[in-house]
């Protein structure tokens, strides 16, 4: 098992990409805290571990990470609950107002900035000096595609994560010689609740199946098939694992080959 016996946190708790990292960092061996801002969240997480028949040990605390004071209230309670953090698994966002940059409300890009650049950051500061103190750990933020490929009417929610792209550099550099990896997956389209949600919006919208929408984003990616969110999740958990102790500053494109970078 890649994560047996680490401690590991995944913000940003939800149906999807969410669920899916804390589901496989479980099966991979690891002991747990998991945050949301909704207590429900947390719940329907875990359970769905304990579905999979896992006694993983879970931690759950709500948090929303854009308050600071809530960061630190996570990360003590995972070190008095487990002793040590060996892996962040920055996964919570908030994707801004969708809308063409010329109409763009910045209201809505500075809430996308405070969650997916300061709040993402915010966290992370509080973890690095307990990796610094047992001698290591890895960081892994989950960025978007969108920051490679821009798509109209995200560039609020692409500005905030491509400045967290910049920042996630300058840690992989600064935190390296402590032992400490920060590395990225770029996450493109992922098939699970979300996506097929606005899917399903999308055909009552305008009569297209949602077979047909799937179809037609499938064209675009070289392996002709939307990826799984569990999939996509596991780039995340390598990372996170000692099977990547080489990497840092890594860039990892996780969207079935629509962004071919060269």
């Amino acid at each position: 098992m890649l994560l047996k016996d680490k401690v590991v946190i995944v913000s940003g708790i939800g149906p999807g990409l969410g669920h899916e990292l804390a589901l496989e960092a479980a099966q991979q061996g690891a002991k747990l805290a998991i945050c949301a801002r909704t207590a429900s969240k947390l719940d329907a997480a875990e359970q769905e571990i304990r579905d999979a028949s896992l006694d993983t040990p879970i931690l759950k605390v709500p948090t929303d990470i854009a308050d600071k004071s809530q960061c630190q209230n996570l990360v003590a309670k995972t070190i008095e609950a487990y002793g040590r953090i060996d892996a962040l698994i920055n996964s919570a966002y908030n994707p801004g107002a969708f809308d063409l940059v010329e109409n763009a409300d910045l209201d809505g890009w500075r809430a996308a900035m405070e969650v997916n650049l300061y709040g993402t950051m915010a966290l992370t500061l509080e973890v690095v000096p307990h990796m610094k103190k047992q001698g290591g750990g890895a960081i892994v933020m989950i960025n978007t595609m969108v920051t490679r490929r821009p798509l109209q009417t995200q560039a609020g929610y692409g500005a905030s994560k491509a400045a967290l792209a910049s920042a996630t550099q300058h840690l992989a550099l600064e935190l390296g010689p402590y032992n400490i990896r920060v590395n990225s997956t770029y996450m493109g389209w992922m098939w699970g609740p979300p996506v097929e949600g606005y899917m399903q919006q999308q055909a009552e919208a305008t009569g297209v199946s949602v077979e047909d929408q799937k179809a037609a984003v499938a064209q675009n990616i070289p392996l002709r098939v939307i990826p799984e969110d569990g999939d996509c999740a596991k780039a995340a958990i390598f990372l996170a694992s000692d099977y990547a102790r080489a990497i840092t500053g890594a860039a990892l494109d996780v969207n079935g080959g629509e962004y071919l970078p060269h």
